[in-house]
């Protein structure tokens, strides 16, 4: 891979990563409510989900698949009635996902539970799809192997996405310190929930 097709992709890509999405957003309340070292599994399913995605796109799947409205929309409403299901009981202060009422108190959201919503979260929005369509085979020459191209930018992808996934988590923890000091504990389940209720009904409308 080139240095000027590095030189171009990397700042294109970091820039998307940075700006604010469904992923960032399910990734500052995580980091909110869970910390950001459990968010992390949050964060593998996420990576996995999104390196499909390119993959998918760099061989051409990802255009057959955005043909299957019918197969994007049950994911779609699934995936987004679930969160915001969890964002009302976390805005309740309920459920596995909320902040207990005593910061030190356990959380007890699964860890495979966390994997499955960075997984649908990535895999479930056409509107990633249509990206990696658009962004991906510009960078890709036909003259060369796919495979080892497609590698390198898709090493390159899940590196950003993960700094940029620690970025929002970390911020998420420290508003959930800020708010910890003064044990308006409820306020942040509510904040979380909030949020976490936008990011479904964004998943299911978008």
């Amino acid at each position: 891979m080139s240095l000027s097709v590095l030189s171009v992709f990397v700042p294109t890509f970091l820039l998307v990563s940075l700006t604010p999405g469904m992923c960032m957003t399910l990734a500052m309340v995580l980091g909110m409510t869970h910390g950001v070292r459990r968010t992390l599994w949050m964060m593998l399913g996420e990576l996995a989900g999104v390196g499909l995605v390119a993959v998918a796109a760099g061989a051409g799947v990802a255009a057959l698949m955005l043909r299957q409205p019918g197969l994007f929309a049950v994911l779609k409403w699934v995936g987004g009635a679930y969160l915001v299901y969890l964002g009302v009981m976390m805005w309740r202060s309920r459920g596995r996902m909320a902040v207990p009422e005593t910061l030190d108190g356990q959380v007890t959201a699964g860890r495979r539970e966390l994997v499955a919503q960075g997984f649908v979260t990535a895999v479930a929005n056409p509107k990633g799809w249509a990206f990696f369509v658009a962004l991906l085979p510009p960078f890709l020459d036909a003259s060369r192997a796919l495979e080892g191209q497609l590698t390198g930018l898709v090493a390159i992808i899940l590196a950003i996405e993960f700094l940029a996934l620690v970025t929002y988590a970390t911020g998420g923890q420290t508003l959930r310190h800020l708010l910890g000091r003064s044990r308006n504990v409820r306020l942040l389940n509510r904040i979380a929930g909030t949020l976490m209720v936008g990011v479904g009904a964004w998943l299911a409308l978008g």
